[in-house]
């Protein structure tokens, strides 16, 4: 059992972080793992790629197009460049979260609407997750970490599943916050939910 996987997002949204709690959990599980990071212009906004291989021995980093089982898009239109990624077999996981960029902010292009996008990954796969950002959970007044809610999504709906426990995988999000435990756990645990 394998997973090749690709994230994309833009800065801030944590596809980094996601992927690093990945690759923890599949040491600590034991699962031969490789990572590859696209920082780009992160810090402002700019795309962010990660890409993951989970249960391969002696391969790179790299995805190659049509060959990742999993495209987790972390905004709207920055999941449209991951999409060449995805296999016809794979799944898409799409966190709908909109960053205009400013190109759009200042009315000269136009930003694309959900059913585009999720038309778009039909065209590859039928086997899509959509996650809407105003069903985040709130906690204590404030809107859980989208990035563990998605990461919890991610264990819930996809292959990621077979190969790393939910236990492991909230022991691991524990353990890199452990002041706000509490609050990533219920982030992760609802993006289970969530997927199911």
């Amino acid at each position: 059992m394998s997973c090749d996987i690709v994230l994309v997002g833009v800065g801030g949204q944590g596809v980094l972080t996601i992927a690093d709690l990945l690759i923890r959990s599949a040491f600590e599980a034991e699962v031969p793992a490789t990572y590859a990071p696209t920082k780009g212009m992160a810090q402002r906004g700019g795309f962010v790629k990660a890409e993951i291989r989970l249960g391969k021995d002696g391969v790179g980093p790299r995805i190659g197009d049509g060959e990742a089982d999993l495209v987790v898009g972390m905004e709207r239109s920055e999941s449209l460049r991951g999409l060449r990624f995805l296999r016809p077999e794979g799944t898409f996981l799409l966190f709908d979260h909109v960053w205009e960029p400013t190109g759009v902010q200042l009315g000269n292009d136009e930003y694309p609407k959900t059913e585009q996008v999720v038309e778009e990954i039909r065209s590859v796969s039928d086997r899509v997750i959509l996650l809407d950002p105003a069903d985040l959970p709130s906690i204590d007044g404030r809107s859980v970490s989208p990035n563990v809610y998605v990461l919890g999504a991610m264990l819930g709906g996809t292959t990621v599943g077979d190969l790393l426990t939910t236990a492991l995988v909230e022991k691991t999000v524990s353990a890199r916050w452990p002041k706000a435990s509490e609050a990533n756990v219920a982030a992760f645990r609802a993006g289970l939910e969530a997927a199911e």
